[in-house]
């Protein structure tokens, strides 16, 4: 049993951050690795990257937000409760090194996975920029974490209610425009990292992603969560999460991970949800597929 120590609601209480005793984990975690979460006997295994880690306090922090039966039932669980089982560290730790200026890019709760990293690269010594956004203000999450790990922060939203109406793909090619940086990392939903590395990928700049593929063991075992790297077949919770967004089959992996939408919906209509967020380039992106069936 790992016990939440902390708990808080952000984005209006659309994401939750739950602080977890895991001592084991928290002295061997990295950044870019996840971990597997169950709330109780009955509930599904869920994997979570690890948006913080405390190895003095032996704790390790998470931040999600309701997509489902399982993270509606994580949003339950109150400060004194525990996850039934928390397991990890899983998954390989972010391989981006020391780099004269690295862009890190987050969109949604993929900034709560972007930060740790963004943390990294500034203690190592990189000059950081960071562009982060979400349909609105009340959305964006660790925005003083993030502008303190940043040598420069650009924060936009769709609406226009924070400095920028834009969407974080605009920003970084305005930034691409004044300079060249040695690596670009981009984390969010998979429509918004697969423009990123259409954006970097004719000017040669190496780009990360953290890929998100439905998952069961997180052990490479099931084969859940395979995806399409360079024309091969990859495990994302062994081989990944994060891969070179140049080779990332995109297309295939929204496929599939709109397999169990429907399922999913009724699941979230059971604990009073009826609607939940969705990443503006995925609406474009469904309405062009759409376009493409009725010609």
């Amino acid at each position: 049993m790992n016990r939440i120590v902390r708990r808080e609601e952000m984005a209006g209480g659309r994401m939750v951050l739950n602080e977890i005793e895991a001592p084991k984990i928290a002295r061997v975690a990295q950044p870019g690795q996840f971990v597997m979460l169950r709330a109780n006997e009955s509930g599904e295994r869920v994997p979570m990257t690890i948006s913080d880690i405390n190895p003095g306090k032996g704790t390790i922090t998470i931040i999600f937000s309701v997509a489902g039966w399982s993270t509606a039932l994580f949003k339950t669980l109150q400060v004194g409760d525990s996850y039934e089982n928390v397991v990890g560290p899983l998954g390989r730790p972010t391989e981006v090194e020391a780099a004269g200026t690295a862009i890190c890019v987050g969109g949604g709760t993929g900034v709560a996975v972007l930060y740790p990293i963004a943390k990294k690269l500034k203690n190592e010594g990189s000059r950081v920029i960071s562009i982060i956004g979400a349909r609105n203000e009340e959305l964006i999450i660790l925005r003083e974490e993030m502008e303190a790990v940043s040598d420069e922060l650009l924060v936009c939203t769709d609406t226009g209610t924070t400095e920028r109406n834009a969407l974080v793909t605009d920003l970084l090619a305005e930034v691409l425009e004044r300079e060249t940086p040695d690596v670009v990392v981009a984390i969010g939903p998979v429509p918004m990292m697969k423009r990123v590395s259409e954006i970097t990928k004719p000017l040669g700049i190496k780009t990360t992603v953290s890929l998100n593929p439905i998952m069961i063991d997180g052990t490479g075992m099931c084969g859940s969560c395979r995806v399409e790297v360079d024309g091969q077949m990859r495990l994302a919770c062994v081989e990944g999460p994060e891969f070179d967004g140049h080779k990332v089959n995109f297309d295939l992996l929204m496929e599939r991970l709109h397999s169990y939408r429907d399922e999913e919906m009724q699941a979230l209509e059971v604990h009073g949800i009826t609607e939940i967020h969705q990443c503006k380039m995925e609406e474009e992106a469904r309405k062009k597929e759409r376009e493409m069936v009725l010609e």
